[in-house]
């Protein structure tokens, strides 16, 4: 009997625990990048609270960045087909203190 648990060929195993499955809330990312990679933080800013922490960092190569860009904008459209188009609410620009400032 062969193993069903076995990937076939082609395909990848990808395993998901409990902690990772539950995820983590974000209504920020801050996108930073150089020559050889992204850097997308993910943060929790709360009403009334003046300081946040980044609750996750991704490190994308470009290539990833650019194949991650399409997917989501596809999965965006999907959705929108499915439900609506998601509106856009004009926000109030938030001033962000991250990281040390920039030397020349």
């Amino acid at each position: 009997m062969a193993d069903q648990n076995k990937p076939k060929k082609g395909q990848i195993n990808i395993e998901l625990d409990e902690t990772v499955a539950q995820g983590i809330y974000s209504n920020l990312a801050i996108i930073n990048h150089s020559v050889s990679e992204f850097v997308v933080d993910f943060v929790t800013i709360m009403p009334g609270v003046p300081k946040s922490k980044v609750k996750s960092r991704i490190i994308l190569t470009p290539q990833h960045a650019k194949r991650f860009l399409k997917a989501l904008n596809d999965n965006v459209k999907r959705f929108e087909n499915s439900h609506g188009e998601i509106e856009e609410h004009q926000q109030t620009t938030m001033p962000i203190n991250f990281g040390p400032a920039g030397e020349a």
